[in-house]
């Protein structure tokens, strides 16, 4: 039965019986009943809206909206051959967007797959791994930290529990958590027994009795207009406000045309018609299956390379990135953590520290992590007779864990590992040969000790103890008067080939930022090693003193950030952005989930924790430098495709609608038809659809591009100036040279027009003379073969249905000829616009437009 519950006011007994489960979870046959009883009634939120929201969303053009209700009138008075035929050039239309985002959309669904969150349930008194979406009511899951908490639930048991529920609550503070009964009258942040979906684990344990999932938890119950929306990307906010802009353009277009049109007497059904086709004409409708299907292109490009994206829009970001930020454990070093030696405060090797040391990583219980890995690899028969008692599990404002254990010959031993300075904090004693000091008599020489070993390129803990024999049980606040007993010395040696790819990504004219929370000297020497010379260095100490304005002036010129704490990540990336930076960010710990969400690409590794892979943008599925080189390479290619279609959109559509618009102010008819209009911008749309398949020049490459929307506007005027003047000499050549009739102009026209938008593209797809660039083989057949059909098509039946006559071989002379000019001054005027554009750029980097 369903749950009639407030969480935070039941016992453990009632959360159990209400959920039909038990200490031991779900029976695996009923748990598979649930999920699918779930999944019948459609409580799972859907990812994506389905394939019959993708076919509505291609009606939602004002304009089609338009087109198609002046169809209905123009059937209604008796027009029905010239309905037909434009209903069905425009669900031609509709129809190829909406099987291209189809097929696109599946094949993200199909990436995503790889690197599905995950979850630990209880399932016949058997702890196993699930996908997150299998996790049903009833289910008892265990939490530790990074976790992503699959629904809402009732603790029944924690430890030391903290959770982040900013994506609730917007407090970004982690809310303390703990298991037992309070007020039903409590308020969802007052709820410290319940555990929400949309929320992750920062630190500590617990085990979670799951009562709602998908849309019944409070996370999905939030209403879609009100659930926070991924912020838009540079190269969202550019294409809305290119569409605007074309709004506003074509809004004026038509009601002057049509207006006009009808002040000189003409129908005023088929002058509406013609301003509404003529409008069609000049608006790009196939841009949002041209963007989603080149990101998808990007995307299956970019997985080949084993580079996973979550979010389409970011690839355009990553072609953008000219900052890349990363912690440097796993990325630039192996991730592969090894002890090199457990020495007492004298600096000889001891055995008792390196026992304390494998003690406290064998019993701790937290977030798996490199350096437990390399001591519990030293734990031998030695560890044999001693037993946990109690923990306090590592987070990162204490940045350090503390284990109970009680040994073979009884007592209880509080051992504390962490980072050298919060260690020695709770200290007021020094272990040495001659018996412990106080901690001020030997606060230097332990922190010259620590400086030594680390500007030998060794990570260095430090390790204390206290006997709390009679009062074992622990507390963050029970962490005081203990003993320092020695130093842990770890080496994480560079990652094989790192050097050449912070290299690569300099060529890419990406520069490459450390943000660690390892001291300054440990993160210089790495740095040199990665051919970083002479790393400028702030500290965390150094980032609190710096206003938020200072910091941004700062952040351009330094190399290192160190001694950082978590929520200072997030403060140097916003002060990057605000500098001017497209920011890259690639993490993947618990701690790295805010900066993930606040680059402009978040790039996190598939071995990250949950939280971390949820909240990036790409996943790399191998932890490689390489492989995310090559990935910026792939979204700069979709990149430059994808402005491909933009420049024809922006140039010879509307050049030649304009053209056409003005003409029908001259010519005593039509110089189109309406359903020739839509048909054209049907055909010319074809090639373009395999875009996402075209070459690249190395030299678009190799430097970071930006959204620039003023560069496009007169890009825009500019071609479509040429267009027109070529168009006004089209009409003229048919009207006084060739003496055409009516339907000889309009095919003439048709023909002319159409090839230009074709062959266009062969221009402006390169920043090359354009017999310097090759174009790609699909896109080259598809625009031969829509050319050959469109000279053609007057000598057919079909031509015929749209008003289309044969023409004498000395029209298609003249018009090839006029066509040939056209694209050789184009390429004239294609050298000028991409000079300009590269003193814009300053080499390749766009200035972002209003």
């Amino acid at each position: 039965m369903e749950p009639d519950l407030n969480l935070c006011s039941l016992s453990v007994e009632e959360a159990f019986r209400q959920a039909g489960s038990s200490v031991e979870g779900l029976e695996g046959v009923e748990a598979s009943r649930r999920l699918a009883a779930d999944r019948l009634a459609g409580k799972r939120r859907a990812k994506g809206g389905g394939w019959w929201r993708l076919l509505l969303n291609q009606f939602r053009s004002p304009l089609v909206i338009l087109l198609l209700a002046a169809m209905c009138i123009s059937a209604a008075v008796g027009e029905t051959m010239d309905v037909m035929i434009v209903a069905a050039v425009v669900l031609m239309s509709t129809l190829l967007g909406f099987f291209q985002e189809y097929h696109a959309s599946n094949a993200l669904a199909a990436l995503l797959s790889v690197i599905q969150a995950r979850a630990t349930a209880l399932r016949d008194g058997r702890e196993i791994d699930l996908p997150v979406d299998e996790i049903v009511r009833g289910d008892v899951v265990v939490l530790n930290a990074g976790d992503t908490i699959p629904g809402d639930g009732f603790l029944i048991e924690s430890k030391d529990l903290f959770v982040d529920e900013s994506a609730l609550t917007g407090e970004s503070f982690p809310a303390e958590k703990k298991a037992g009964e309070i007020s039903p009258e409590a308020r969802p942040g007052e709820r410290t027994n319940a555990a929400f979906e949309g929320t992750h684990v920062v630190s500590g344990s617990a085990r979670l009795l799951i009562l709602r999932t998908g849309a019944d938890t409070e996370y999905g119950s939030i209403s879609e207009s009100l659930r926070l929306r991924e912020p838009e990307t540079e190269f969202e906010r550019g294409l809305r406000r290119f569409g605007e802009m074309l709004i506003r353009v074509t809004l004026v277009f038509v009601i002057t045309i049509f207006a006009i049109n009808v002040i000189f007497h003409r129908p005023a059904l088929e002058s509406f018609l013609f301003a509404l086709a003529l409008a069609v004409g000049i608006t790009p409708e196939l841009l949002p299956a041209i963007v989603s299907i080149t990101l998808a292109g990007g995307a299956k490009r970019m997985a080949a390379d084993h580079v996973i994206v979550r979010r389409l829009s970011a690839i355009e970001n990553l072609g953008s990135m000219d900052v890349l930020c990363s912690d440097k454990t796993g990325t630039l070093t192996e991730g592969r953590v090894k002890l090199e030696g457990a020495h007492d405060v004298q600096g000889q090797e001891s055995g008792e520290v390196r026992m304390q040391a494998v003690l406290n990583a064998v019993f701790e219980t937290g977030f798996t992590n490199p350096i437990d890995e390399a001591l519990r690899a030293e734990a031998g028969d030695g560890v044999q007779g001693y037993t946990k008692f109690d923990e306090v599990p590592y987070d990162f404002i204490r940045k350090r864990l503390s284990v109970v254990v009680a040994g073979p010959g009884g007592g209880h031993l509080m051992i504390t590992k962490g980072a050298f300075a919060n260690v020695l904090s709770v200290c007021s004693k020094v272990a040495t040969a001659d018996g412990e000091k106080p901690v001020e008599e030997m606060r230097a020489a332990l922190q010259q000790r620590f400086s030594d070993c680390s500007e030998a390129g060794h990570r260095v803990l430090g390790i204390a103890v206290r006997d709390v024999t009679g009062d074992p049980e622990i507390n963050k606040d029970d962490e005081r008067d203990m003993t320092f007993t020695g130093f842990l010395l770890f080496a994480d040696p560079p990652k094989a080939g790192a050097a050449e790819a912070v290299e690569e990504m300099r060529q890419l004219g990406i520069r490459f930022k450390v943000i660690t929370g390892d001291n300054r000297v440990v993160a210089r020497h790495l740095a040199g090693l990665m051919g970083i010379g002479s790393p400028r260095v702030l500290t965390g100490e150094d980032l609190r003193r710096l206003s938020d304005a200072a910091l941004v002036q700062r952040v351009g010129e330094t190399d290192i950030f160190a001694e950082t704490e978590p929520n200072q990540k997030e403060r140097i990336l916003i002060a990057l952005r605000k500098s001017g930076r497209v920011v890259g960010y690639l993490g993947d710990g618990i701690n790295d989930a805010a900066a993930l969400h606040t680059a402009d690409v978040g790039i996190s590794v598939d071995g990250a924790v949950d939280v971390a892979k949820e909240a990036a943008d790409i996943v790399l599925l191998r932890n490689d430098l390489g492989v995310l080189a090559r990935g910026v390479r792939n979204g700069r290619i979709t990149f430059a495709n994808t402005l491909k279609y933009i420049y024809i959109t922006t140039s010879a559509n509307f050049g030649n609608m304009f053209s056409m618009a003005g003409a029908s102010l001259f010519l005593p008819f039509l110089p189109l038809l309406p359903k020739q209009i839509l048909l054209n911008n049907f055909l010319s749309d074809l090639p373009a659809l395999t875009i996402a398949t075209d070459s690249v020049d190395p030299e678009q490459v190799m430097r970071p591009r930006q959204w620039d929307q003023r560069f496009i506007r007169r890009y825009m005027v500019a071609f479509g100036l040429v267009s027109s003047v070529f168009d006004c000499c089209t009409f003229g050549a048919l009207l006084w040279f060739l003496h055409a009739d009516v339907s000889q102009f309009q095919t003439g026209w048709f023909i002319e027009s159409l090839m230009t938008e074709l062959f266009i593209v062969l221009v402006i797809r390169t920043y090359r003379p354009i017999f310097r660039s090759q174009p790609g083989r699909i896109l080259t057949l598809a625009s031969l073969a829509v050319a050959g059909a469109t000279l053609v098509l007057p000598y057919t039946p079909m031509g015929a249905l749209f008003g289309l006559v044969p023409l004498p071989w000395t029209f298609l002379l003249v018009l090839i000829g006029i066509t040939f000019l056209y694209l050789l001054t184009s390429e004239l005027v294609k050298r000028v616009m991409f000079a300009q554009l590269d003193r814009i750029q300053g080499g390749g980097r766009a200035v972002s437009g209003a």
